[in-house]
Parts: C-alpha cells; sequence; structure tokens
C-alpha cells in the first residue's frame, strides 16, 4: 500500500523484480540477482539465477536505505489483524523484501517463511528483531520448496510485477500448492482505473532524508513510460555525503479487478472478499482468495 510507486513494495519473486524490463536502462539501475547460502539464507532448489532485481532491492547501498525511505508500515497492520482474523499460525510471505512483516509475525510467535530473490535486501531482513526466528529463502515465487502454510500474502504491490501473465499464474499456482487445504492467499494491488502514475513527478514525490548513519538522500520518481497495462518508472536517489547518483528502473502491470478474479480461480481459488486498503480507500485492492479443494476444482 502507499501513494508512490515504491511506497512498500519490497522485491520479491516477484516486487522489484522484472523478468522483461520496459522503459529506459540507466546504469547501475538493475542488477543479476545473487544466491548465496551463507549466513542464514537458503537458496530454493532448482533455482536459476535468471531475474532482473531491480536496483533499489538489489543494491547493497540502496536496499540499506529503503526502510528510512519508508518509515511508516502502518499498511502492514491489516495484515497482521488478517492473521488473527484467519487465525493463521504459519505464513509465507513472497516478496519479503527487508523484512518488515515476516519479522513483525515471527515476533508474535507466528511460523514464518519469507522469500525474495535479493539478496541485499534479504541482508537487511536478517539483522532485524525477529529475524532469528524466519525462515529466509532466496529465490523467486514461482520454484518454492514443499510448504504447507495456512496463509500466503503478497503486499506492497509485489503482485504487479509479474508483468507475463505466465510468470503470474506460475506464482499463483505455486501459492497454492504452499497452502494447507482450505489456506486463503492475500493479493495487494492498484486499481488501475484510479491511475497512481497520474501523481509519479519529480514535482510531486520529491523528498529528502536523513538517514542516521549515511547523511542526506534525495529521493524522487519520474515516468518513463505508460502502455497499458504496464507502467515504467525511474526512481532516483542523490546520496549528499559524497554526491553519488544511483536510479532503478521497474515495470508494473496493472490488471483490473475481474483480471484478477479470473487468475485467481484459475489458479484453484475461491474468492472470499475484496477490500480497500486502509490507508489508500478507494485506491488499492485487496483480494482474500480461499484454496479450493481438488473435489471443488473438479
Amino acid at each position: 500500500m502507499g501513494g508512490s510507486p515504491t511506497a512498500g513494495v519490497g522485491p520479491a519473486g516477484a516486487s522489484g523484480v522484472n523478468g522483461h524490463p520496459h522503459g529506459t536502462d540507466a546504469p547501475g539501475s538493475q542488477v543479476r540477482a545473487e544466491v548465496s547460502g551463507e549466513g542464514g539464507l537458503e537458496p530454493i532448489a532448482g533455482w536459476q539465477d535468471v531475474l532482473v532485481v531491480d536496483a533499489q532491492f538489489g543494491v547493497p547501498r540502496l536496499a540499506e536505505i529503503y526502510d528510512a525511505l519508508d518509515l511508516d508500515r502502518s499498511d502492514l497492520d491489516v495484515y497482521a489483524a488478517m492473521v488473527d482474523e484467519f487465525g493463521a499460525s504459519s505464513v509465507l510471505d513472497i516478496g519479503c523484501g527487508t523484512g518488515t512483516l515476516a519479522c513483525m509475525l515471527a515476533r508474535r510467535g507466528i511460523a514464518v517463511v519469507g522469500v525474495d530473490p535479493a539478496s541485499a535486501s534479504l541482508d537487511v531482513a536478517r539483522r532485524k528483531s525477529g529475524a532469528d526466528a524466519v525462515r529466509w529463502l532466496i529465490g523467486d515465487a514461482m520454484t518454492l520448496p514443499p510448504l504447507d502454510v495456512d496463509l500466503v500474502t503478497m503486499t506492497g504491490n509485489v503482485a504487479q510485477v509479474f508483468v507475463p501473465d505466465r510468470e503470474w499464474q506460475t506464482a499463483l499456482a505455486a501459492a497454492r500448492t504452499a497452502l494447507r487445504p482450505e489456506g486463503r492467499l492475500v493479493v495487494e494491488t492498484r486499481d488501475p482505473e484510479q491511475r497512481a502514475w497520474r501523481g509519479w513527478t519529480r514535482e510531486q514525490t520529491y523528498r529528502q532524508v536523513d538517514v542516521p548513519g549515511v547523511g542526506g538522500v534525495e529521493n524522487w520518481v519520474e515516468l518513463t513510460d505508460v502502455a497499458l497495462p504496464l507502467v515504467s518508472f525511474r526512481a532516483h536517489f542523490v546520496f549528499v555525503s559524497d554526491g553519488a547518483v544511483l536510479t532503478s528502473d521497474s515495470t508494473l502491470r496493472f490488471r483490473d479487478r475481474q483480471e484478477v478474479v479470473e487468475s485467481l480461480v484459475t489458479a484453484g481459488f475461491a474468492i472470499e472478499d475484496i477490500r480497500g486498503a486502509p490507508d489508500r480507500p478507494g485506491r488499492e485492492m485487496v483480494f482474500v482468495a480461499a484454496a479450493r479443494s481438488p473435489a471443488s476444482t473438479a
């Protein structure tokens, strides 16, 4: 949830990953995902390093300041509440990024698995309170290991970074397989009818933040292409301390309400509810879908 295109967006076998990038590349704007089995990161068996991770999630200098540029994560409270609402004791967070939600839930005694292809973001996540109780997987959402969780989450518009329909359906099928019978998937996405990208300009997104231990960082985003249902943009980062300028290119896929419903049903889910995002009423949709049993999908 959130107003700017990068607010609350974590990389994931999804968010922040452009397997098919669009728009104009900039030096350092995207990096190859790196696989590491050290320090508590568990590479997903069979995962191939073929994804291109957006620089803001895959470049260590940018991953380190991600949380400081997105301090207000009250948007995640609704997901913690849904864990209670559904009585979930285990959660898979697809596109966990720097681990804010995963660690929050782990501190509450929930068994959490966080998956993301960006090792730089996972390095940040693993230093947070509660991180030791999380199972961290480095890889993408399309090649998950066997799991049996009560709830799968795709927050922060992770769903929108699966640009090709084939990858989106594969990710949904993987989420379905990771759930126990009658488990639930919660997916958040922007409503294309609201045309959020109209506000993605330097004038409307510019800010300077004093990051502890780093100094001032100037940050803004600007559109690079609108070719619906795809919207591409570039995030800019200027480090005041040394004048370094880094950029990160992203492309989001805007699916309308009916498209999301149809894709979930195709993947073996039954739609239980479509809610609004409390922090962005009318602008984002939160889908709650239950995993149907094989008998009910026949």
